[in-house]
């Protein structure tokens, strides 16, 4: 029996299971935002992923139980090419409720046709906690590489079909989850996140 709750500010079961899993080890009990009734509708407004994590974070520590932490997480593709551009619009990128191609066809056509060494990017992962005495603290982590010219492979979501990470030459879609698992930002993060916990 684990002696702490860490609740993640998402209903989302699939993002909790993984957090669960990067997570293993420390002595906390991972749960969902709906132990809380579910997470409460926030506007991600904030201009950067550690403003955008903060606020769902906030926004979960109002309604969580005194002695829990909370944490959320923000995420996205930053392309150096286009000023870090789509960032915390990676989700929308091509408009509201867009679709993964929709957002995909818009980036390659944002880089048209530049040469791989000027494609660089990485995707970024920023979670913020906040302990049962309201102590806020950020883990960032990122996953370097460069976006391909054309999508390849069904794995994956998202931008996954056109990242290819460092050290690679094939996608993260055509890489699988194992692979991705080890390398991705939100697994960075979450490690940062676990070394700090370990020996609470």
């Amino acid at each position: 029996m684990s002696d702490y709750q860490l609740i993640i500010a998402s209903g989302n079961a699939h993002k909790v299971e993984e957090f669960e899993q990067l997570l293993d080890g420390i002595n906390f009990e991972v749960s969902s935002a709906e132990v809380c009734g579910g997470m409460p509708d926030v506007d991600e407004n904030g201009g950067s992923f550690v403003a955008n994590a903060q606020i769902k974070a906030e926004a979960l520590r109002a309604i969580a139980p005194k002695e829990a932490w909370v944490m959320a997480d923000d995420s996205g593709l930053e392309v150096d090419a286009l000023d870090g551009a789509p960032g915390v619009y990676s989700a929308r990128y091509a408009g509201e409720g867009a679709t993964d191609e929709a957002n995909v066809a818009k980036l390659l056509e944002a880089l048209g046709d530049l040469p791989r060494e000027q494609r660089t990017a990485r995707f970024r992962c920023v979670l913020c906690v906040i302990d049962e005495i309201g102590l806020i603290t950020h883990y960032d982590g990122s996953c370097e590489g460069h976006i391909a010219t054309v999508p390849t492979g069904d794995s994956g979501f998202g931008y996954d079909p056109v990242f290819i990470p460092e050290g690679y030459n094939k996608s993260f879609a055509e890489l699988g989850e194992a692979v991705k698992g080890q390398l991705s930002h939100r697994a960075k993060a979450a490690e940062w996140l676990k070394d700090t916990l370990k020996d609470i």
